[in-house]
């Protein structure tokens, strides 16, 4: 069957720009295929430095023929509604059809040619297309990333003719702006397209430049006894900058080694786009480089490299130069400074939040038998190296700088490792820190950002997260998980919940002596009492927090329940389950992994599964009843000449409640499970001889009595009501 090639060749396309359009490219394709009624075997789409491709294998020649039914007013309708049906649908009264007093018109169309259909679908294309930033050039009014150049538009091998904006499409490209012929090229098909961009030094899958940069990479480093650090986002990057890249290896001088290795590594890869080379015996950093070019050398890259070189000394430099100013000002002096940060206009400043987070560390550490001197101290200081020199000129290495800065400064090493690492984890793959204080202090930072946020009505909605809230919810739960740390989320919540209220207080408190002083400065006499002024205004702000509180923590535990089922759901739980657990009110995250845990076990069981069947037609029968009125109170009893069931049931419901009360205090939720387990037989046999709905009042009483009583045993260990399946 026939295929499309579409090719739109522009200037340089910015490599972060390239991903995104490409499947910008291959949705808008798709649904505008669809839409035209095309079916294809394959679409696909390519991106680099100056083109977008797209290729589409097993287009049809034409569209279907269509036939559309209508349905018009009934044939008893004012002839106003008849006649505005006529002019909707072009047709006259007698092509309509009658079924059961109501008019149809059937409206058939013939399909037409692929080829036909494709100058519209690529103007839509072009003329919508979603760049993040994009320009107009010339006196046209085509907007594109870059000027568009040349527009390839080729379907079963033949040129579908269109313009737009002054660029005709045709079956002409160009190769590599170097190391190409210099002279446009015709190509007739995606095979041949492909091939000859190659001849002319063009890779067209970025997969493939990838793996050219890796492997040529490797070896030249390789060749000097190094081996490649490798780094994933700037491979990705570095790909989209050259059509047919060409690493190089270059030096830099060794004296810039003693540097922490973060900042030369970071100066290397957000200023110039290198990979760092380290030595593999001892795997730090090498005083060498690698630079991916878009050229190939005469010399061998030997004076690319050596121009490389002198401009990545000039920006070690600039990181030396912080390195050193930074040593000489120190904590107090960027504490200080974080008095006038602004952390969030209703949160206060970064210092405000500093004075949080030392009391939320604290009690948190208390909570979990730390020390809290140490989480206070390692608190006070985890956000001073924001106001730092080279975390102003590079704010990715925020915490990484404030740990060396606490090394130089001969602070305690758990201080300096947590001031280093109280970030983490960034995400569900990041490494969890183990360190104590580390610990406490990142709990404090995710519990600060979550109370806060959530305090001020800022909760993520869909897939919008500004303040990276799911991530610190993620963050919390494998710090507790991992660690194995048992800690009362819903007290912590609370305490971190007062913080946040006297800080929307002081800042109300705040804002009426601001503008009290601002009114002395302009000469004016202030008749009434600021301080008064400022008790009832942060009073007020103090009693609004207070009466959306409890709604908030709600909100905020049912946050943690929804991060947690996504957390176990990737892991291979059941989100019905932590559902089903998250009900019993507990919010002991490892207690709650673990019941999890022993419950899916449980279910995979036949007796589980069995049971959980009996436990829903126990529900059922008891939600009926309770529609009638209360459900009779008190224990069932074996009656005189009651069936054996009922009686073995009474006695097995007994057994089972005192042995899941004890398990349950225990901790041990398998055996809490094995206690469920030995009901099943005796809930089968029950519903198979017993009947429930009595004619006998006091047999109806007893064994409704005896149904709720099963169902409230088994509710100690999960809501199985919340269980599907």
């Amino acid at each position: 069957m026939p295929q499309l090639l579409l090719e739109l060749f522009s200037e340089e396309i910015p490599a972060r720009m390239q991903p995104g359009a490409a499947r910008d490219l291959e949705r808008m394709a798709a649904d505008r295929l669809k839409a035209a009624g095309l079916s294809y075997d394959s679409l696909t789409t390519f991106a680099g430095p100056r083109r977008l491709t797209l290729v589409v294998e097993g287009l049809p020649a034409a569209t279907p023929d269509r036939e559309e039914e209508l349905k018009g007013p009934r044939t008893s309708a004012p002839e106003q509604a008849l006649d505005g049906f006529l002019r909707k649908t072009g047709l006259t009264r007698d092509q309509l059809v009658e079924r059961d007093g109501v008019l149809f018109a059937v409206i058939s169309s013939k399909g037409r040619p692929t080829a036909a259909l494709i100058p519209d679908m690529v103007d839509g294309i072009v003329r919508n297309f979603p760049w993040p930033k994009s320009m107009r050039w010339g006196s046209g009014a085509l907007r594109w990333v870059r000027p568009l150049k040349r527009i390839i538009a080729l379907f079963d091998g033949h040129v579908v003719p269109f313009e737009i904006d002054g660029v005709a499409s045709g079956d002409v490209t160009e190769g590599h702006r170097f190391l190409g012929s210099g002279k446009p090229f015709a190509v007739k098909d995606f095979a041949d397209y492909r091939r000859k961009l190659e001849a002319e030094h063009v890779l067209l899958d970025v997969a493939d430049r990838k793996l050219r940069i890796l492997e040529a990479a490797r070896k030249v480093c390789a060749d000097r006894g190094l081996a490649l650090v490798d780094d994933d986002g700037l491979l990705d990057e570095v790909a989209g900058l050259a059509e047919w890249p060409t690493p190089i290896l270059g030096d830099m001088d060794p004296q810039f080694l003693d540097l922490p290795p973060e900042v030369v590594q970071l100066s290397m890869k957000i200023h110039q786009k290198y990979f760092a080379g380290r030595d593999p015996a001892t795997h730090r950093l090498a005083p060498h480089f690698v630079v991916v070019a878009n050229v190939e050398a005469s010399d061998g890259g030997q004076a690319l490299a050596a121009g490389n070189s002198r401009v990545l000394s000039a920006r070690l430099n600039d990181a030396r130069f912080f390195w050193d100013e930074d040593r000489k000002t120190g904590f107090d002096a960027w504490n200080e400074k974080l008095k006038g940060v602004t952390f969030h206009a209703r949160l206060g400043t970064m210092d405000d939040r500093v004075e949080r987070l030392d009391h939320l560390a604290g009690s948190i550490a208390t909570w979990l038998n730390y020390n809290p001197e140490t989480a206070v101290e390692a608190a006070r200081l985890a956000k001073a190296d924001l106001a730092s020199g080279m975390v102003s000129e590079f704010p990715e290495l925020q915490g990484i700088m404030g740990g060396y800065y606490a090394r130089e400064a001969g602070l305690p090493e758990e201080v300096s490792d947590a001031v280093r690492d109280h970030y983490k984890p960034q995400g569900a793959s990041d490494t969890v820190p183990t360190a104590p204080v580390t610990v406490a202090v990142s709990l404090a930072d995710k519990l600060d950002t979550l109370a806060g946020f959530f305090s001020i009505d800022e909760k993520p909605t869909g897939s919008k997260d500004p303040f990276a809230l799911r991530r610190a919810a993620i963050g919390v739960i494998r710090l507790l998980i991992e660690n194995d740390l048992r800690m009362p989320l819903a007290q912590v919540i609370d305490d971190a919940f007062d913080l946040v209220r006297d800080s929307i207080g002081y800042l109300a408190r705040s804002e009426v002596h601001d503008r009290a002083a601002g009114t002395l400065a302009d000469g004016y006499d202030i008749q009434q009492d600021v301080d008064a002024q400022a008790d009832a205004l942060s009073g007020t702000a103090e009693r609004r927090f207070e009466e959306g509180r409890a709604q908030r923590a709600k909100d905020l535990l049912a946050f943690f329940a929804d991060r947690l089922k996504v957390l176990l759901r990737d892991q291979g739980q059941r989100h019905d389950l932590v559902d089903a657990v998250f009900a019993l009110g507990d919010d002991d995250l490892v207690r709650i992994v673990r019941r999890v845990e022993a419950l899916d076990a449980f279910l995979a069981t036949d007796d589980g599964a069995n049971l959980l069947a009996g436990y829903r037609r126990a529900s059922n029968i008891l939600r009926a009843e309770e529609k009638k009125g209360p459900l009779p109170a008190g224990e069932p009893v074996a009656l005189t000449g009651a069936p054996a069931e009922e009686t073995a049931l009474i006695a097995a419901v007994s057994t089972a409640a005192a042995a899941v009360d004890a398990a349950l205090q225990a901790e041990d939720f398998a055996a809490a499970m094995r206690a469920l387990a030995a009901l099943r037989a005796p809930v089968d046999a029950f519903f198979t001889a017993v009947m429930v709905n009595s004619d006998v009042p006091e047999e109806r009483d007893n064994r409704l009595k005896l149904l709720g009583q099963v169902r409230a045993v088994m509710g100690r260990v999960a809501d199985f009501g919340m269980i599907a399946g």
